[in-house]
């Protein structure tokens, strides 16, 4: 099953994902729009619909609409094309959902790692963490690249003592620092898969695929612009995840994990890496107990209709709460 896997995932994913999308684009988006009241009424009744406000809110922070709502920086949807220059895994996740909502509603989004508060209120993937970050409004953008889970046949005990560290490091100078303290170390099989020549030659280890990382009991997930795009996958694996206390968050809602709980929390210095792993194979038995919370928490995502409706209410509030619905 892994070997298939290796194989087929990444490129058989993103090839469905690109024409699910576009065939989406091409339906007519009143036959949405006309079933939008329809479809979130039908919702309420549901049984989980109390998570499902919780989860909406969680990613909506925005204050219930003032009297005059601000509406500078604002466009309209219907300004919310195809076009050239456009990045297409943000467009196609965003039209998703707004293809759902009238033209003449304004919003505003910013596409990539968004490490900042923008000053209007606006769709992104990912926010700070900490402070007043109610302007971001979390949607599950790049979900291709970013929401991926894995199946992993490995026990946890049957896996290799160590870790493994394999992220990109240019222009991301917290990962380079652990590189510097990690690599030739026994504990941690440390490197970079593409040669820079900005670092040792030595640091540039053969590329392995996701399902490679699950021979390791541990796995390196530290931030990179803003989080670490691996720690979904980890979460879904037989392999602890180990990282510092996250400082951003997206629709994975990584504010909400719980250290020691869900992962393997090191400190920010990653001094006390080798430490924690030793903790961890002499007490297996709290391993697994990680690994099946981490199971649990990725399993509330894996419902893909209760997703789409969280989707949906999200720009129901946004649009509420900037006096628009």
């Amino acid at each position: 099953m892994n070997r298939l896997n290796r194989i087929f995932h990444n490129k058989q994913i993103k090839l469905f994902w690109f024409l699910r999308s576009f065939a989406r684009y091409l339906t007519p988006k009143r036959l949405l729009q006309s079933r939008l009241d329809r479809v979130l009424a039908e919702a309420e009744r549901r049984p989980d619909w109390e998570y499902i406000c919780r989860r909406a809110d969680y990613y909506n922070k925005l204050s219930p609409a003032p009297a005059t709502p601000p509406r500078e920086g604002l466009r309209p949807l219907g300004d919310h094309k195809f076009r050239r220059g456009v990045k297409t895994a943000y467009f196609f996740d965003t039209y998703e959902f707004t293809r759902w909502f009238s033209d003449r509603l304004l919003w505003n989004t910013v596409p990539g790692d968004v490490t900042t508060v923008p000053d209007v209120p606006s769709i992104v993937k990912s926010r700070p963490i900490c402070g007043d970050n109610a302007n971001s409004v979390l949607l599950n953008l790049d979900k291709v690249r970013h929401f991926i889970f894995l199946r992993d046949d490995i026990p946890f005990r049957k896996k290799s003592d160590k870790a493994i560290f394999r992220l990109a490091i240019t222009r991301r100078p917290h990962r380079e620092r652990f590189m510097r303290m990690y690599f030739g170390s026994e504990c941690c099989d440390a490197g970079i898969s593409t040669p820079r020549p900005e670092y040792p030659p030595e640091w540039t280890k053969p590329h392995i695929s996701m399902y490679d990382h699950l021979n390791y009991k541990f796995i390196l997930a530290i931030e990179g612009y803003d989080v670490a795009t691996n720690l979904k996958w980890i979460m879904s694996s037989n392999s602890l995840a180990v990282m510092p206390r996250p400082t951003y968050e997206t629709w994975f809602m990584e504010g909400t994990l719980i250290p020691g709980y869900h992962y393997v929390e090191i400190r920010p210095d990653y001094s006390d890496l080798e430490e924690r792993m030793r903790y961890y194979i002499e007490h297996p038995d709290e391993a697994e107990a990680i690994i099946a919370h981490a199971h649990e928490y990725v399993a509330q995502f894996r419902d893909r209709r209760r997703e789409k409706i969280i989707s949906l209410l999200v720009l129901q509030n946004y649009f509420r709460r900037t006096g628009q619905r």
